[in-house]
């Protein structure tokens, strides 16, 4: 639109010189006053949240946690000033080719920005090349992408920034949940060794591994002798997890913990635990991670140990700022991190309370407030 916007003026001003007889003038003087003040004219008019499309592509709207998540992020936006019909959300169905043909189609209808919750972390390059093409700036969310994506954003300077927490930590805090119970009432057949199960999430997905693996740690760390008793993909779904956790308990009936990559498995665990005639949080501690409402009810019931605040809310508003530093064309971090809470009985009322009803701490007011100015 520039280069036919420059090129008609730069026409319309080299006849009118002739017209007018201006051969003082170069057609090379022409062309570069002309070129200045299309420049002009456009560094005159900045973009504002109401004028800007944003197009939102969620791994899948099942998922609890990114149903929260979009829905917040949906809320946040106009808040900031984006108007609802300028915010698309999409759902990818778990399919990487379906999320790169939307992903196409957003850019095709004019996004000014990308917000991405990849389907496959391990082809995020190939998003990462498709928007930095298109020229449109890229945010990531909550599943971290390809570490060697990562590398080459810091490397080339590109658009494109990851907001979410850090898996290790997650699996780190679960560990540390059953280690505060005491080994001495967790090991119930006191052999010294803790029997466990892992209810992992989707294979080949960075939170699954890193989830599964130090949480396990933290036990090692802590000194506790351990045994897998089981394993198995819950794919972050209850049911799939109920039925993992049944197969288990028939070849295995006694499992002292059940590790959850998180917390809708969490409650399939709970389920399949209930069902083969076991008390959970007396016979097995159960942990999971997010925080999600059903499982901080069953946390304050005394049914699960414990789980791992994603506090959704934060990123929402994480991502809304980033959003804005890129329409106002700040400088922008590649990684936005976002801590987890480790979540016990003890708060899990106050957790509870935040979800429910959307609460702010007053840092995120004050970050809120910074990013509006």
């Amino acid at each position: 639109m520039r280069k036919k916007l420059f090129e008609v003026l730069t026409v319309s001003v080299f006849i009118a010189a002739i017209l007018a007889g201006c051969s003082e003038q170069s057609i090379e003087e022409v062309e570069s006053e002309t070129a200045a003040s299309v420049a002009s004219t456009e560094e005159e008019k900045e973009m504002t949240p109401a004028d800007m499309k944003v197009g939102v592509c969620i791994y899948k709207f099942s998922d609890v946690y990114m149903s929260l998540f979009k829905e917040e992020l949906k809320k946040d936006l106009v808040k900031a000033g984006f108007r609802e019909e300028n915010i698309t959300i999409v759902n990818a169905a778990v399919s990487h080719g379906y999320q790169m043909l939307q992903l196409k189609k957003l850019i095709n209808a004019g996004v000014d920005i990308l917000v991405v919750n990849p389907v496959n972390t391990y082809k995020t390059a190939e998003v990462t090349d498709l928007a930095m093409d298109a020229g449109v700036p890229l945010v990531y969310v909550n599943r971290e992408p390809d570490a060697a994506d990562e590398i080459r954003w810091e490397n080339d300077n590109l658009s494109v920034t990851y907001i979410g927490c850090d898996a290790r930590q997650a699996g780190a805090i679960q560990g540390k949940i059953i280690s505060d119970l005491g080994f001495e009432n967790v090991d119930k057949n006191g052999d010294g060794v803790l029997q466990y199960f892992m209810v992992k999430g989707e294979k080949d997905n960075a939170d699954t591994y890193f989830r599964t693996r130090y949480s396990v740690d933290a036990l090692k760390n802590a000194g506790w002798n351990v045994e897998q008793l089981a394993d198995g993909n819950g794919n972050w779904d209850k049911n799939v997890s109920e039925f993992v956790v049944t197969k288990a308990l028939e070849e295995n009936p006694a499992p002292e913990v059940i590790f959850c990559n998180n917390d809708t498995m969490a409650i399939g665990a709970l389920e399949a635990v209930s069902k083969a005639g076991l008390v959970a949080g007396q016979d097995v501690q159960i942990v999971g991670a997010d925080a999600f409402e059903g499982a901080l009810e069953n946390i304050l019931a005394g049914k699960i140990a414990g789980t791992v605040f994603n506090n959704y809310v934060e990123q929402a508003r994480l991502t809304t700022g980033t959003i804005l530093s890129y329409m106002k064309k700040q400088n922008v971090a590649h990684f936005y991190g976002s801590d987890y809470v480790k979540v016990t009985k003890e708060n899990a009322e106050t957790i509870l309370g935040i979800i429910r009803d959307g609460e702010k701490t007053s840092e995120d007011e004050e970050i809120q407030t910074e990013w509006a100015q």
